[in-house]
């Protein structure tokens, strides 16, 4: 099983620490393109997290449960409006079965890297894939390794530097395993300090895992406005079909 890393500190900022995925501009997009392809039937989110997208996504209409490892996230999710349309199940969620079939299994925000281990995120396709009803599909969002933005020998990426935080990847591209550090600095003086192992993987690697677990790729975006995935796409959106 995973390490569970969103423990209750994490939980009590999460919504605040990823504000900008909430808003509309990012977050419709999602929840227009996961309604159409859940259509009448029911939607599996895996890592559901605090319901950013679970709960728009039930107030469109759409039958919608989740898996996620963290108690506190699920309680957050819980004390929500509309929490009490949506199944929320407390496990590992690339292993833990929800009862019944479902049209769409998504994962989100590049939650897929939160497994550290190639078995592991093997084994989530394989998951996703038995909860889907034939023609049923499996959505992923995760960005694109940045190997190719790294000098030959550095592993260390900031992507953000301000007087309030600072946040860099570390590279191991032996284990495709990058440990995310951020450090916050507070007004009184002190600062928070975060680090987590994340393993990052590539587009054609996800195809055949999906094809271990009997899926084939249906779509590939290069976001959820179904806008093109080039070569300078910095993320994906992924779909596989059941066939």
């Amino acid at each position: 099983m995973p390490e569970m890393r969103f423990d209750e500190q994490t939980a009590q900022r999460y919504d605040v620490s990823t504000a900008d995925r909430f808003d509309p501009r990012v977050l419709e997009p999602t929840v227009d393109l996961l309604a159409e392809l859940a259509g009448d039937g029911r939607a599996l989110e895996l890592g559901i997290g605090t319901g950013r997208v679970a709960l728009p996504l039930a107030a469109r209409g759409v039958a919608v449960a989740g898996i996620d490892l963290s108690p506190s996230m699920l309680e957050r999710l819980r004390a929500k409006p509309g929490a009490a349309a949506i199944e929320a199940v407390a496990g590992d969620f690339a292993t833990t079965r929800v009862s019944g079939e479902f049209r769409l299994a998504y994962l989100v925000f590049n939650t897929i890297t939160n497994l550290t281990t190639q078995d592991e995120q093997v084994a989530c396709f394989q998951n996703a894939a038995r909860h889907l009803e034939p023609g049923g599909v499996f959505v992923i969002e995760v960005f694109v390794p940045i190997l190719q933005k790294l000098p030959t020998g550095e592993v260390f990426h900031t992507f953000t530097h301000d007087d309030v935080r600072h946040s860099f990847d570390e590279y191991d591209v032996v284990t495709q395993v990058l440990h995310s550090h951020h450090y916050w600095h507070h007004e009184d003086g002190t600062y928070e300090v975060h680090s987590a192992p994340y393993r990052y993987v590539w587009p054609a690697e996800l195809d055949l895992m999906a094809r271990i677990a009997g899926l084939r790729l249906r779509d590939r975006w290069g976001d959820w406005d179904r806008s093109p995935f080039t070569a300078t796409s910095e993320q994906h959106v992924s779909v596989w079909e059941k066939p």
